[in-house]
């Protein structure tokens, strides 16, 4: 019985290995990591995410509470037979399960989502011919959705005191409709939409720093209903672009507020227009300041309300805590070959102004 759960643990510490460096050959090949990606995992996580939907709360976050609290109670268990035992042989031995499960969660984490960095991204697979943009070009595109959030502005829900009043549930429900009208030009990101989860923690996610987070293992897209409302739609639509294996954070914002501007809902449009401002202002403030302020003075009084309220929510937030987790996704981004790191996040400033130029002829404006 003792030989017999030795080799189950000597196979549980290799097999996760062997896929590991498995993937690390694999992904150098973009023709194999396209078969896996989608034909294999995507269909695979979009079922999940379909079967999971019936269930309000995301699967995955209770899935990493109960394995904090079982890992957290393991070790204090272990520790204590250490002590009252001296069973230093049956320690080292849970602390190779535990190893065990760390290798298994790294191996499913390069299957089931690092593989996705590795296959055609959405400007290979869209057509998009995307160059830098110019400082005359960032200016007219900030203009322009600067221009198109203050038309939206006012006809948005607004609590007395004007400030962005859609419920965190109103925004999940109309959620599923957000890819209407961008999967007509993109065919590719067609599938059946479901609902983005709430997440328990999102008072935790904004101490990170992070609005939402997509979980390969369920193919669930949760968001943070913590941060302001205003900006909700678009995360949402964000998430649902990893639903879709867009991987890249840069092309996940991008295809998100393309998703939102080009639906049919009012608020959703607004929150794309929105996020796509604050994008291209970040932007367009580094490479022409007076650019900025003049486009910031046209600013309707709603829209400033909005902008101070995601501006003040989160500086009140400003940590070390962010800082530290804003590192660690940089360096994970970079493990992945995703060269620009927690920058790739502005990236999506150059398919914004590609895409936004393309589609002023097509009447979407």
């Amino acid at each position: 019985m003792k030989k017999r759960r030795n080799w189950g643990l000597a196979a549980a510490l290799v097999l996760p290995v062997v896929l590991i460096l498995l993937f690390r050959v694999l992904k150098e090949y973009p023709a194999v990591m396209d078969r896996w990606v989608f034909g294999f995992m995507g269909p695979v996580e979009q079922a999940l995410g379909r079967m999971l939907a019936r269930v309000r709360l995301s699967v995955a976050e209770l899935m990493a509470a109960a394995l904090l609290v079982w890992v957290c109670l393991w070790l204090v268990w272990t520790v204590a037979q250490v002590i009252r035992k001296r069973a230093w042989g049956r320690f080292v031995c849970r602390l190779l399960v535990l190893l065990a499960v760390c290798l298994w969660l790294v191996a499913g984490l390069d299957w089931l989502w690092n593989a996705a960095y590795y296959a055609s991204d959405f400007t290979r697979r869209s057509g998009l011919e995307v160059q830098a943009c110019s400082v005359e070009e960032l200016r007219a595109a900030t203009r322009q959705f600067a221009q198109r959030a203050n038309e939206l502005s006012g006809r948005v829900e607004r609590d007395a005191e004007g400030h962005f009043d859609l419920s965190v549930r109103e925004c999940l429900d109309r959620g599923v409709n957000a890819y209407d009208g961008l999967e007509k030009e993109f065919p590719f990101l067609a599938q059946k939409s479901v609902k983005a989860k709430p997440l328990l923690c999102s008072k935790i996610q904004s101490l990170l720093g992070f609005t939402g987070i997509y979980a390969p293992f369920t193919g669930e897209a949760n968001v943070n209903v913590d941060a302001p409302a205003c900006l909700l739609p678009a995360t949402i639509a964000h998430e649902m672009a990893h639903q879709r294996m867009i991987a890249a954070e840069e092309e996940a914002n991008f295809v998100g507020i393309a998703a939102c501007i080009t639906c049919a809902d009012v608020t959703f449009q607004y929150s794309g227009w929105l996020m796509g401002l604050i994008h291209l202002s970040n932007a367009l403030y580094q490479a022409d300041p007076d650019g900025w302020y003049e486009i910031r003075a046209e600013f309707s009084h709603e829209l400033i309300t909005d902008w101070n309220d995601n501006n003040e929510y989160w500086a009140k937030l400003d940590s070390g805590m962010e800082e530290a987790a804003r590192q660690a996704y940089d360096s994970f981004l970079k493990g992945n070959d995703q060269t620009m790191g927690i920058r790739s996040y502005g990236a999506c400033v150059d398919l914004l102004v590609t895409w936004t130029g393309d589609f002023q002829g097509k009447g979407v404006a």
